[in-house]
């Protein structure tokens, strides 16, 4: 099969590798000269994906993979064409459909009669039959259902580990009608057929959810709930607080039993999706009270991890503070929403001089950034924004000093800090002391 892949981003990379994979022929298009010209050299735009690069190097040894930045020209090519370009969401929930209106504009000029046209990108409910769908008429003087197939297939995974999750969860299709549904199921039932092989499970199948707008709201829905579980985690952890208990005891405890599944609380909600699609959701739904609070409570968590440490040190002005991690999660070398930059202003705002560190980034990258390095300034005080796996070894050995510590993830062991006040969110502060 002719598969073209718009976007070779972090998702549309490993998918076009992916269905090279299978012994399809895939062309990627990708408006970044320096990225496609990394493709086709068969070397990672970006670091850690687990397994991309010796996936790329061979797919594209092999003849199977290939890039470009002329998107009309590859989906005339195409057999089937996967759109997986970044849509945009500001602070009030509003979607910016830019790139993504630039990318079906060119994809409409190329499209021909008999092919299927997949929209992976998270999108507000209704967006495929009402933005793409005339959009791709009008460009190709095609109709979808009759002269193409037009689905709504929403991605479903992590960055770092993309080639596991496209085989964990059922991917999930919703057509423009019928036959388009039931042509977008053949297609990831072909692609997705993995090696059986190697020592990963094999994929959960492909789920016809009959409609567009079903697979639209199946996306949001399933993220949405992640925030709302957070938020009221988030809730609890306040509370705990306030009365000296040990949240993640009554977590267990409550979780024990199959009726609850509560998530865990943190300083922040970061990354493309969690914070991003319930504002989403709620540009479709305006009277989601629920979904709502749950995104106030989690967007005022960094602030209030630095009212904790203010309480706990006293008057910051003047304070050197090390933020320890700008990436939104461990491990992941991306900033997307981090709680890193909530964390830095509400410490500005109050006097202090922030200082971050990451094992992640360079004292560059970070500048790059707008974040301050931490390049051996003296500090007194320390807030955990990410969870790294360094920081379970981190402690005052490494940055003496400091008096307070606000552990906003749970990562780091108190018993290093010696004679820091650590603070973790939803737990008993604790003073630790050298053996």
């Amino acid at each position: 099969m002719q598969i073209c892949v718009v976007a070779l981003g972090k998702i549309g990379l490993p998918l076009a590798v992916q269905f090279a994979a299978g012994g399809h022929h895939v062309t990627g298009a990708d408006v970044d000269e320096h990225v496609v010209r990394l493709v086709n050299d068969g070397v990672e735009p970006f670091p850690g994906e687990a397994l991309l690069g010796e996936k790329l190097k061979k797919a594209v040894a092999e003849g199977r993979l290939r890039a470009t930045t002329d998107t009309t020209a590859a989906v005339a090519q195409a057999e089937a064409v996967v759109i997986v370009v970044p849509l945009y969401v500001d602070a009030e929930g509003v979607p910016d459909f830019g790139w993504m209106d630039a990318a079906t504009r060119a994809v409409a000029r190329g499209l021909r009669p008999g092919t299927l046209v997949s929209y992976e990108t998270t999108l507000p409910v209704g967006t495929t039959r009402r933005r793409w769908a005339p959009m791709l008429e009008e460009g190709s003087g095609l109709t979808a259902g009759r002269d193409f197939a037009l689905v709504f297939s929403p991605e479903r995974v992590l960055t770092g580990r993309v080639f596991a999750d496209l085989r964990r969860y059922p991917k999930l299709v919703g057509g423009f009608d019928k036959a388009s549904g039931r042509r977008g199921v053949e297609f990831y039932e072909s692609v997705l057929d993995f090696d059986a092989r190697d020592d990963l499970p094999r994929p959960n199948g492909v789920w016809d959810l009959g409609s567009a707008e079903a697979a639209e709201l199946a996306k949001l829905a399933e993220t949405t709930y992640r925030d709302v579980n957070i938020g009221l985690a988030n809730q609890f952890a306040r509370f705990a607080d306030g009365i000296g208990v040990d949240v993640d005891l009554v977590i267990d405890a409550c979780n024990s039993q199959p009726f609850s599944h509560i998530h865990r609380p943190g300083i922040a909600v970061g990354g493309h999706c969690i914070p991003v699609y319930p504002r989403m959701y709620l540009w479709n739904d305006p009277e989601a009270t629920v979904v709502r609070a749950a995104r106030e409570a989690n967007a005022a968590m960094p602030e209030y991890a630095v009212r904790r440490l203010e309480e706990a040190y006293g008057e910051l002005t003047g304070t050197g503070v090390l933020v320890l991690g700008a990436a939104y999660r461990g491990g992941v070398k991306e900033t997307a929403f981090s709680g890193v930059f909530p964390v830095v202003d509400a410490l500005r705002a109050r006097g202090a001089q922030p200082y971050v560190s990451d094992p992640l980034y360079s004292a560059e990258e970070l500048t790059a950034l707008g974040l301050p390095p931490h390049t051996g300034q003296r500090v007194t005080a320390a807030v955990v924004q990410a969870d790294h796996e360094e920081y379970r070894e981190l402690g005052t050995d490494q940055v003496p000093g400091v008096r307070v510590v606000v552990d906003g993830r749970r990562i780091t062991d108190p018993g290093r800090w010696a004679g820091a006040e650590v603070i973790v969110l939803g737990s008993p502060s604790r003073t630790a002391h050298r053996a």
